[in-house]
């Protein structure tokens, strides 16, 4: 993947790009390294990354190869914003997947060194009910022994009983680069092939 670019931050939904191509929609809590995964993957860094948690508010547009979209969500979860601002965020995100306008591929960011937190839990069933292809990254794998990746993946399997390692569920380091080829196999498998 060679062609990237930065389209545009979206705040509003009628701000979003007219070109309906399909979408990899990334999601996950504050600091969990979406800008990182999306940079490590393109080996661009064409997405702002920031040591400051909740930073990215707006819907970010990344167009690959002029076949597909990364669009990065705001992240949820992060406590020195306004309970107003969280709620405007929660809703616009559920606004946007219910606009449903493209094909549409979930990849859900958890730090592999924390449980997965209430929201993404919520965030799983609200993707099983409008019945998304739905992928999960452990991300910051690199700081994890081999016993504490293995409880990760034991910890994510009890709270998301039907993922399975190395087909929707997978280690991933920026870092390392661990998971990096299956990951990037599993994109071109679902749009580039």
């Amino acid at each position: 993947m060679k062609k990237i670019e930065f389209v545009k931050a979206v705040y509003k939904l009628n701000e979003l790009p007219k070109d309906l191509l399909p979408e990899i929609v990334l999601c996950g809590r504050s600091n969990v390294g979406k800008s990182s995964f999306i940079n490590s993957l393109l080996n661009s860094k064409v997405a702002k990354t920031s040591s400051t948690p909740g930073k990215t508010r707006s819907i970010n547009y990344y167009k690959v190869e002029n076949k597909f979209y990364f669009v990065d969500l705001p992240g949820f979860g992060y406590a020195k914003v306004s309970k107003q601002e969280r709620d405007d965020w929660k809703k616009l995100l559920h606004n946007f997947f219910e606009l449903k306008r493209t094909t549409q591929v979930v990849f859900h960011l958890i730090d592999s060194r924390h449980e997965p937190m209430q929201t993404d839990i919520e965030l799983n069933d609200f993707i099983h009910l409008l019945g998304l292809p739905y992928f999960v990254f452990l991300n910051k794998a690199d700081k994890l022994n081999q016993k504490e990746m293995a409880d990760s993946k034991r910890v994510a399997v009890k709270c998301f009983p039907e993922l399975i390692l190395g087909e929707n569920l997978f280690h991933f380091s920026t870092v390392k680069g661990n998971g990096k080829k299956e990951t990037l196999a599993l994109i071109y498998r679902l749009f580039l092939s």
